[in-house]
């Protein structure tokens, strides 16, 4: 993240940041049979097989690496919803399209960890990297104009 100035330090850590995307709640499809976990930061469950659930995507993710679960992609990583956002963001050289806060980490973080579990997961990492550029490029262009006026 940016900090305030060249000179400064940034105010949070790219681990820092994605640490609080782990917080954003994912949909889960246990295969397995499990109470409710009561966990300092709330309780969780009961689980059961082929009955979605919602948990924080850390949670997601640490039942996902000992295969309990599969992740259901969130509805924003669908193709359909990233070509829909990607079109957007050419048409409207000002603006940003909606997308959650942490997309960039939870996605991230869910092609790390559940690959399998997306369709088509290399066209929306590509669809993810295209909406990126573009944004990339919105900010270069508004920084140039703010800076030099044109």
């Amino acid at each position: 993240m940016a900090g305030q100035g060249p000179s400064e330090p940034a105010l949070f850590t790219e681990l820092e940041v994605e640490f609080m995307a782990e917080d954003e709640p994912v949909n889960i499809i246990p295969n397995v049979r499990m109470d409710t976990l009561h966990m300092i930061c709330g309780d969780y469950g009961p689980f059961r097989p082929q009955i979605p659930i919602t948990v924080p995507l850390w949670l997601g993710i640490a039942m996902k690496k000992r295969s309990k679960c599969r992740i259901q992609p969130p509805g924003w990583m669908s193709v359909e919803r990233l070509t829909e956002v990607l079109e957007m963001e050419r048409e409207a050289p000002r603006e940003f399209q909606p997308l959650p806060f942490h997309y960039v980490e939870i996605a991230k973080l869910l092609l790390d960890n559940a690959r399998e579990d997306f369709e088509n997961n290399y066209m929306v990492q590509s669809l993810l990297e295209d909406i990126k550029d573009v944004r990339w490029d919105k900010v270069e262009k508004a920084e140039k104009s703010f800076c030099y006026g044109s």
